[in-house]
C-alpha cells in the first residue's frame, strides 16, 4: 500500500505590527510623489486655504513643499491629525454612524499624513487663530513633538508641510519611480487639475529652484474659470470656447468646451470634476466623443473642461484611496445632461470656426521677393497706360469649357494663367452677412467674399457638405429624406459578403433615401437616390458604404452609425471642388452658411471657410 500524502503544514495567522500595517496602506495612498501632493492640496483647500504654494525637488522624491493660509491646526489637532483615520471633514450623528454618501470636501479618509509620515521624513508646522505656532517631526512612523516653532507662511495661519526622502522607508518602492521629469510632470498635471477646479485660490509650483507655473487667483463666476482654464489650457482655448449651463433633474452642468475646428490628436485635454473634485471617469470620453460625433474625424478630440454639481448622495466617490474615481446613481441621466448641453452650445455657435484657422493661415503666409523677370512693372502695368483686367462674364453652366484667365498674355509676364474668376460687384457686406459678399472663384474650388472688415474664403465642397448633412438630419427628424427614383436603376456588382452586409440595412438605408433590393448573387438594384444630392454616382456610394460597414464598431449605437453614414453620404452628394458656381450660387452658398448651425466646420472637423481681418492682410504687406 502507497504511503499516504504528508500532511500540510496548518500557516499560522499573525497579526501584522502597525509599522508593516502603515506601510501597506500608505502604498494605497501614496504610490508616487504626484499623489502626495494632491493629498496634502486638498488638505489645504479643505482648511479654506486662499493661496498654495508648491516646492519640489528632483520630482518631489528628495524634498517637497505645500504650504497654505487656510485655518491651520493647534497642537492638539497636529497630533491627532497623524494618527490614521483621523479626521475633522465626517461628523457622526446621534448615533455614531458616519454618512460616507454626503461628503462635501476633497479629503475624508483622514489618510493622507500618517501614509505620507509612514514612508518619508515629514516636518509638520502650523499655526491656528489664537494658537502659538507648533511643529511636529515624524520619520517612518515614528512620532516627535508637538513643540513650539517660528511660523513663517504668508498669512496669519495656515499650515505647512515638508517631506524629504520620500519611500526612504520603502526602498523597494524607488526601483519603480520613473525619471524625474516624469514625476516632475504627473506633480504638474495633478496642480493643474485642482488649479481648474478651483480658480478663486492662487496656486504656484517651483521645482528646483525654478518657477513652473504661478496662477493668480480670480472672482467666482464664469468669467473668473475662464480665465483659469485659459491660462492652463491655452489661449486658444479661452478664445474659442463655448460656455456650457445646464441642468437636468438636480444635476448641474457648467463649464466650457471648444469650437469643433479646435481639436486635438488625444483626448487629454477633457477634463471632468463632480463637486468640485477632479476625476478621470471612463464615460466622459465616450460622452464627449458621442456629443462631437457629426463634427470630427475618428481620430480628432476636442477640447474641454466641464464641471458637474449634485447632491452628494447620488455620487460616490469613496471607490478607490485616490479619490480619483467615482460611481453616479443615475449615470444615464449624467450622460444624457452633458451630450445635450454639449449639443446645444455647438448649435448655437452657428457658422463661428476658431480663430486658430486664421491665425494658422497667418501664420504660413509670407512675403515672397520679386522677381523681376517674372512680374516687370514696366510690361505688367504702365503709368501711362495700365493693361486693364480682362473682363470676365458670368460663369458658364455647370461642367462646361475651362476656366477664364483674368489677365491679358503679355510678353515677359506670368504664362502660367491664373485659375480664377471674378463676379460683378454684386452689393456690399451688412452686418447681418458676417460671411459677407462673394467676389471671385478660385480654382473652382475656393469662393472669396468681402466682409465689413476683411475677407472670407470659402472651401465650396467643406461647406455644402455640412449643408446638405443638416439638411439630411432635419428630413430624418419629420420622417425620413426625400428620394427621388432613377428611371434606369443601377445594378452595383459587390462581393457576397458586402452586398449582405448593406442589405442587412436596407431599411435604415431607405430613411436616408437611399432605396435599394437585391439583384442576384452579390448583387444590388439601386431604385432611389437622396433628392438633396441630385445627380451622383449611386454605385460608387453604395461600394462605400459597403467599406463603412466593415469597419464599424459593433458596439456602436444604430443611430451613431447611421450619423456616420449620413455624414459620408453629404460627403460624396455635395458640391465638388472642380465645379464651377456663378455669383448667384456662391452668395447662396454663404447666406446658407450663416443660417445653418455648425457650418464653421465640415462633417469630418475640417474648417469650412478662413476669415482674415483686414489688419491682418495689412500686416502681412507692411501697412501696419
Amino acid at each position: 500500500m502507497a504511503d499516504s500524502a504528508p500532511l500540510r503544514t496548518r500557516p499560522v495567522i499573525r497579526q501584522l505590527p502597525p509599522d508593516a500595517v502603515n506601510r501597506i496602506a500608505a502604498g494605497e495612498v501614496v504610490e508616487r510623489p504626484a499623489a502626495a501632493i494632491k493629498e496634502l492640496v486638498e488638505n489645504a483647500l479643505d482648511a479654506g486655504a486662499r493661496a498654495i504654494r508648491v516646492s519640489i525637488e528632483e520630482g518631489g522624491l528628495k524634498r517637497m513643499i505645500v504650504e497654505d493660509d487656510g485655518c491651520g491646526m493647534s497642537a492638539d489637532d497636529m497630533r491627532l491629525a497623524l494618527e490614521r483615520h483621523a479626521t475633522s471633514k465626517l461628523t457622526p450623528d446621534a448615533h455614531g454612524r458616519v454618512d460616507l454618501l454626503n461628503i462635501h470636501t476633497m479629503g475624508f479618509r483622514g489618510e493622507a499624513l500618517p501614509s505620507i509620515g509612514a514612508v518619508s521624513r515629514m516636518t509638520l508646522t502650523s499655526r491656528a487663530a489664537g494658537e502659538d505656532a507648533a511643529e511636529m517631526f515624524v520619520e517612518a512612523g515614528r512620532i516627535e513633538g508637538p513643540k513650539p516653532a517660528a511660523f513663517s507662511g504668508s498669512g496669519l495661519t495656515g499650515t505647512r508641510i515638508e517631506v524629504r526622502d520620500l519611500f526612504h522607508a520603502t526602498p523597494a518602492r524607488l526601483k519603480f519611480m520613473n525619471t524625474e521629469r516624469s514625476e516632475t510632470l504627473a506633480i504638474t498635471d495633478a496642480l493643474k487639475r485642482l488649479a481648474m477646479a478651483r480658480a478663486d485660490v492662487a496656486f504656484s509650483l517651483e521645482n528646483n529652484g525654478r518657477n513652473v507655473f504661478r496662477y493668480a487667483a480670480h472672482p467666482e463666476g464664469a468669467d473668473g474659470q475662464l480665465e483659469r482654464l485659459g491660462a492652463i489650457m491655452g489661449r486658444d482655448f479661452r478664445e474659442n470656447a463655448l460656455q456650457i449651463d445646464a441642468d437636468r433633474e438636480a444635476v448641474r452642468l457648467t463649464g466650457f468646451a471648444g469650437l469643433p475646428t479646435l481639436n486635438r490628436g488625444n483626448a487629454q485635454r477633457q477634463y471632468l470634476f463632480v463637486n468640485g473634485r477632479p476625476v478621470k471617469d471612463r464615460m466622459l470620453n465616450g460622452v464627449i466623443r458621442a456629443a462631437y460625433q457629426d463634427f470630427l474625424a475618428r481620430d480628432r478630440h476636442p477640447m474641454a473642461a466641464l464641471f458637474v454639481d449634485l447632491d452628494p448622495e447620488y455620487v460616490d466617490v469613496n471607490v478607490h484611496p485616490a479619490k480619483t474615481e467615482v460611481r453616479f446613481r443615475d449615470a444615464g441621466n449624467v450622460r444624457g445632461l452633458i451630450i445635450g448641453a454639449l449639443r446645444h452650445a455647438l448649435a448655437t455657435a452657428g457658422h463661428r470656426a476658431s480663430t486658430t484657422v486664421a491665425a494658422e493661415a497667418l501664420g504660413r503666409a509670407r512675403a515672397e521677393p520679386v522677381q523681376a523677370d517674372v512680374f516687370r512693372p514696366s510690361t505688367l502695368w504702365s503709368d501711362s497706360q495700365a493693361r486693364p483686367i480682362s473682363p470676365v462674364s458670368p460663369a458658364a453652366p455647370t461642367g462646361s469649357g475651362a476656366p477664364h484667365s483674368v489677365a491679358t498674355k503679355t510678353p515677359g509676364t506670368y504664362e502660367g494663367g491664373l485659375s480664377a474668376r471674378v463676379e460683378p460687384e454684386i452689393g456690399v457686406a451688412t452686418p447681418d452677412q458676417p460671411l459677407g459678399v462673394a467676389r471671385a472663384q478660385l480654382h473652382e474650388t475656393y469662393v472669396v467674399a468681402q466682409t465689413e472688415d476683411g475677407i472670407v474664403i470659402v472651401d465650396q465642397h467643406a461647406a455644402h457638405e455640412r449643408l446638405v448633412y443638416e439638411d439630411m438630419k432635419r428630413q430624418m427628424a419629420a420622417g425620413g429624406v426625400k428620394r427621388q427614383a432613377l428611371l434606369i436603376p443601377d445594378i452595383v456588382e459587390l462581393g457576397e459578403d458586402e452586398a449582405a452586409r448593406v442589405l442587412a440595412r436596407s431599411e435604415e438605408l431607405a430613411e436616408l433615401g437611399l432605396e435599394i433590393e437585391p439583384f442576384g448573387l452579390g448583387a444590388i438594384c439601386i431604385r432611389a437616390t437622396p433628392a438633396l444630392f441630385g445627380e451622383m454616382d449611386a454605385a460608387g456610394l453604395l461600394q462605400d458604404l459597403a467599406d463603412d460597414f466593415a469597419e464599424y464598431d459593433a458596439g456602436l449605437a444604430l443611430k451613431e452609425r447611421f450619423e456616420e453614414v449620413m455624414g459620408n453620404m453629404a460627403c460624396r452628394g455635395s458640391v465638388r471642388a472642380g465645379r464651377r458656381l456663378n455669383a448667384d450660387e456662391m452668395n447662396a452658398l454663404l447666406r446658407q452658411m450663416e443660417a445653418t448651425p455648425h457650418s464653421g466646420q465640415c462633417n469630418h472637423g475640417r474648417p469650412t471657410y478662413v476669415e482674415l481681418k483686414l489688419a491682418y492682410i495689412e500686416r502681412l504687406f507692411g501697412r501696419r
